[in-house]
């Protein structure tokens, strides 16, 4: 038995993308894709011609919109983590998502199909609070997707891999980039 830990956001779900199309409808614009995926930063408000203050409050306004309709899981996440259960393998959600998120994100994952147990499930937290846990679970695999949390992650008894992403690719450790080659790693 292992115990496998998961950021959500951009790792399990294509959450940026999903905002990035959101934004596009709700400020009438047209940005290409392609434009958002050359972008080497989370933030996505500089595609739209934002400040940095009218990303914040477009993300703030958003967030429900953007936590709570159709984001789609990436390509056999939902499967894969299924997977790991059947195996007996035990499964963590760690994601920085406010805590006052916590109860529908949960239910949200249900609704998806990933398979989840309350008291495996974290949120609510800064990153370097995000590490303390992800050290104190004593996870084998822990994968998320941003570079300031997987930099500080270099235990020699913890697997951590990076879910591919245009804003961290200078990254040097083993990568994702489908879900189903997790079956391979492990």
């Amino acid at each position: 038995m292992m115990r496998f830990g998961f950021d959500i956001d951009d790792t399990l779900i294509n959450l940026r993308e999903h905002a990035f199309h959101l934004y596009n409808k709700k400020l009438g614009q047209d940005v290409a894709l392609e434009q958002f995926n050359a972008l080497n930063k989370v933030e996505i408000h500089d595609l739209f011609g934002m400040t940095r203050e009218e990303g914040s409050k477009m993300w703030v306004d958003t967030l429900e919109e953007t936590y709570y309709t159709d984001c789609p899981a990436y390509p056999d996440a939902v499967e894969t983590l299924q997977d790991l259960i059947k195996q007996g393998h035990e499964v963590y959600y760690i994601t920085a998502r406010p805590a006052e998120h916590g109860e529908r994100t949960m239910k949200w994952l249900v609704e998806q199909g990933f398979p989840m147990k309350e008291s495996r499930f974290y949120c609510g937290m800064k990153d370097q609070e995000k590490v303390n846990i992800i050290r104190e679970l004593q996870l084998d695999f822990y994968f998320d997707d941003k570079p300031a949390v997987l930099n500080t992650l270099t235990d020699d008894t913890l697997r951590v891999f990076v879910k591919d992403q245009s804003y961290n690719q200078e990254l040097e450790i083993p990568r994702i980039t489908n879900w189903a080659e997790l079956k391979e790693l492990i």
